[in-house]
């Protein structure tokens, strides 16, 4: 999808525009090949530029063939599922020049939607490095609530486990913990692609957006601190119930082979009185009894040494 944005004059709202002027916002949604190339063609922006965040697999990083600067970032993203939802991070793309801003991604995502439906305020397009700024703060403040909302959604799946363990949750924190694994490596590279714009001659800096980009800069070190703590605790509790799971399984055999050992002793007696040759007390009519004292009397000590040996 094809988007086109300006700001209104003389007011700072956004509004939609038809065709590609200079000054404009290009927002790409999983563009179509067509789509890409009427971009490529008003905009002289390099077609490797504009698919380079619809590699799933695109790392981020910046680069820059003197005209235009391409920065890409790693955007959290919430994937729904029956009865669950999946995190995961898309890449984004941000192509900068001095007649045009276009970001490229493969959805449409909260992050760039927020500037869209008003969610965020007191922005310019046509101050390309404080909207930059601007957009790297969204991220990194969307990371921070998509990690609260694995927190909870951890708590929650830990107080269902603590009344019964069950291999669908377990499952769910195993898939909690992957996207944590996800966001932590997501945003160590969004990091270094912060750093590195601070260093980058061909993004013009201005010293009154000198304070947008330490907020960035303290968010997205907050998310990196959150994700790594987040991350830590998962990977603890899900040793804990690990564990809690092994020797719930220990104690289950050991109750199984001491219920063994109480049936094969009777059985064993029995067995050796109903063989086919002669055995004492067949002719009495007090045999059955004496065999069942027989039983009696050696069950009776072994249940007081498993008793005991706390196999019960």
């Amino acid at each position: 999808m094809l988007n086109i944005y300006a700001m209104e004059s003389g007011k700072r709202e956004l509004a939609c525009r038809d065709k590609i002027e200079s000054g404009v916002w290009i927002d790409l949604e999983n563009p179509s090949d067509l789509e890409i190339g009427t971009v490529c063609k008003e905009t002289g922006i390099p077609e490797d530029m504009i698919k380079a965040a619809l590699d799933e697999e695109e790392r981020a990083h910046i680069d820059n063939d003197g005209e235009y600067t391409l920065i890409v970032i790693d955007i959290p993203v919430i994937n729904e599922e029956i009865d669950t939802y999946v995190y995961s991070t898309l890449p984004l793309a941000m192509i900068y020049s001095d007649k045009f801003f276009v970001t490229v991604c493969l959805r449409e995502t909260s992050v760039v939607g927020d500037f869209v439906n008003g969610v965020v305020r007191n922005f310019d397009v046509n101050k390309r490095t404080r909207f930059i700024y601007q957009i790297l703060y969204a991220n990194a403040t969307k990371y921070l609530h998509y990690l609260k909302l694995i927190d909870r959604t951890a708590s929650r799946i830990q107080q269902s486990l603590h009344r019964a363990l069950k291999n669908t949750e377990l499952i769910k924190l195993l898939d909690l913990d992957k996207a944590l694994v996800y966001f932590s490596t997501s945003l160590y590279a969004n990091q270094v692609v912060i750093d590195r714009i601070r260093q980058l001659s061909a993004i013009k800096h201005y010293e009154e957006d000198n304070d947008l980009l330490d907020d960035v800069i303290i968010e997205n070190k907050q998310a990196i601190e959150m994700a790594s703590i987040h991350r830590e605790v998962l990977s603890g509790t899900m040793d804990t119930f690990a564990s809690v799971i092994s020797n719930n399984q220990n104690t289950v055999m050991k109750l199984l082979t001491a219920i063994t050992i109480l049936l094969t002793i009777p059985t064993l007696i029995s067995s050796l009185w109903g063989m086919n040759v002669p055995v004492p007390f067949q002719d009495k009519w007090y045999g059955f009894l004496v065999l069942v004292g027989i039983i009696v009397a050696i069950l009776v000590p072994v249940i007081i040494i498993m008793v005991k040996k706390r196999m019960f």
